[in-house]
């Protein structure tokens, strides 16, 4: 296994402490830099608070995002100056958001997500003030998979109880992945997937929205030390040999995966405070590892350290 991964860790930007003057231009200025470029409109003469927390992974960017009753909007001229060529998921946790684009309005409330491309002008409202997760994946990615250029009409999707199942793992994925408390590493690849099959789902083939199912099945359950190839193409609705010639196709395995993501679980929770008073054996258990040996050798040649030095190193 190739050494040196690096897990990123999450950054939070927040409007509180900024002079009132400039809140809005410094809201605007780290959306452009770290998500998406955006004019920001809040209600004048009234106060305006914003939180973004911000993650970038190698190709795909997630954000969980709160603030105060205001509109935003990607204009066509902004959209020139800014392009981002990617496609962008927001997902509604509370309140409701306006979706404008192309003549066409939508209405998001809590449990409901929108897939849209990101460099088609928009405006989007936040009457009630808003929480929110965000994904932004490449163009590039979300074409190698569909064969499409964009998304060339918003597409909606309820993620609440008995919903969409791709809809729930997306955004189960984002949230553990943004959250203050004992993160969780994204499944870069899953998410790419996940989103692909939510906006063109008879443009992906099969073998994807499989990959991708069979993915979520092991989000949801790595940290089971008894975790088998047989349970996971049984939660999938697949064979074994398929399941196995899926992960294959994109030059991993089923065990080689599982490992991979118990190992960056580990990582991320020896950098929390999720790991204060625990042994390295104990945080190696939690994650679904049942030698510590295993644990050890497996997370140096991922990491290219000791889980003593990285637990070390965030204190």
């Amino acid at each position: 296994m190739i050494g040196a991964v690096r897990i990123p860790r999450a950054r939070r930007f927040a409007t509180a402490r900024i002079e009132p003057d400039r809140q809005v231009e410094l809201w605007e200025r780290h959306n452009a830099e770290s998500l998406i470029a955006l004019a920001c409109r809040p209600p004048v003469a009234r106060p305006f608070a914003a939180v973004e927390v911000n993650l970038q992974l190698e190709r795909v960017h997630l954000a969980r995002v709160r603030g105060t009753r205001h509109v935003v909007e990607r204009s066509a001229e902004l959209v020139e100056a800014t392009p981002t060529e990617a496609i962008a998921v927001y997902m509604t946790i509370t309140g409701e958001a306006v979706f404008e684009q192309d003549g066409h309005r939508r209405v998001l409330r809590p449990g409901q997500l929108l897939v849209c491309d990101a460099d088609r002008p928009f405006l989007r409202g936040f009457g009630r003030g808003l929480e929110e997760l965000a994904v932004k994946v490449p163009r590039s990615e979300f074409s190698a998979l569909t064969g499409l250029a964009t998304v060339p009409t918003p597409v909606v999707v309820d993620v609440g109880p008995g919903e969409n199942p791709h809809g729930r793992a997306l955004a189960r994925l984002a949230a553990r992945a943004v959250r203050q408390d004992r993160p969780v590493p994204a499944d870069e690849q899953a998410v790419i997937e996940l989103v692909s099959v939510l906006a063109a789902s008879d443009h992906v083939g099969l073998p994807v929205a499989h990959r991708a199912a069979a993915r979520t099945f092991i989000e949801e359950h790595f940290t089971d030390p008894a975790l088998r190839a047989a349970d996971i193409a049984s939660g999938t609705g697949i064979s074994e040999r398929h399941l196995s010639r899926l992960f294959a196709a994109v030059g991993t395995s089923v065990p080689g995966h599982i490992l991979s993501r118990r190992l960056d679980a580990a990582y991320s929770m020896l950098t929390s405070d999720a790991a204060s008073g625990l042994r390295t054996s104990d945080v190696a258990a939690r994650c679904g590892f049942t030698s510590a040996a295993y644990f050890s050798r497996t997370f140096h040649e991922r990491f290219g350290t000791t889980a003593g030095g990285v637990r070390a190193g965030s204190a």
